[in-house]
């Protein structure tokens, strides 16, 4: 029988973008709204995203051949579009990588109403959809034109079925966001809303954090894949690049 499954699955977290800066002098000032005037689909890595992305590039390129990523799947988002990239680059993947493929089910989670303001602005500017939230939960709030989490992991369900239809056995590398990060561990692992926000509660998913998984036969008819390391950050430390973990701009009511 056809192996269904990756041989291994890379997740990984954009490095720090402008927006996790902007986002972060706005929750310190206390203000309303994160000063940031772009689309969140174009907003940049900052400086020491770049430099925690090519040191994880070069946590790929130690990798014995046989051992590293020859599939790149990418979120459409600016700041993991120039993740992918400096990994690439550093880890000098050459023609036995396939990508990357850009894939919009593995954009960040769309905010509607609430884009741009922080926890405060949202008690400010619309209290009932702050008291919505604390009453329906993160899980399935579903803020006006944007998404709940329910509805990332239904596109990223779509996403999985695509991986396992075109690259079982390979070793895939996917660049996503802090939500995808989380929700497609709430789908391979097959957890609960009270488990994955559990998980979520512990720590931020870190700027470059490399979520890893490999395929174990001993998963069922088919074979699965297993966890084997979450959020790990050693190839950031080992190169002295800052490890950072802020929530994105536009996710401060995540």
């Amino acid at each position: 029988m056809q192996q269904r499954w990756p041989e291994r699955l890379w997740i990984v977290r954009h490095g720090e973008s402008a927006g996790n800066v902007a986002r972060d002098a706005a929750q310190a000032a206390e203000a309303a709204r994160i000063d940031i005037s772009l689309r969140d689909v174009d907003v940049p890595l900052s400086d020491r995203g770049v430099e925690q992305a090519t040191a994880l590039g070069h946590w790929f390129a130690q990798m014995p051949a046989a051992e590293r990523p020859d599939v790149l799947l990418v979120s459409p988002y600016l700041r993991a579009r120039q993740t992918a990239e400096h990994i690439s680059q550093a880890a000098a993947f050459g023609a036995e990588l396939t990508g990357p493929r850009v894939d919009e089910r593995l954009r960040e989670k769309e905010f509607g109403l609430l884009d741009r303001l922080t926890r405060i602005g949202i008690e400010q500017e619309f209290p009932e959809q702050a008291a919505l939230r604390r009453h329906v939960g993160k899980f399935y709030h579903r803020p006006p034109s944007g998404e709940s989490w329910c509805d990332v992991i239904l596109r990223l369900r779509s996403a999985l079925d695509t991986i396992s239809l075109h690259y079982g056995g390979r070793r895939v590398l996917l660049v996503g966001h802090q939500v995808v990060v989380l929700c497609l561990r709430y789908l391979l692992e097959e957890l609960d809303e009270e488990r994955i926000l559990e998980i979520d509660r512990q720590a931020d998913v870190a700027n470059c954090g490399v979520t890893e998984y490999r395929f174990d036969p001993s998963q069922g008819p088919s074979g699965g894949l297993a966890l084997h390391r979450y959020n790990f950050t050693a190839p950031l430390a080992r190169e002295g690049a800052a490890v950072t973990a802020e929530p994105d701009a536009q996710a401060a009511a995540r």
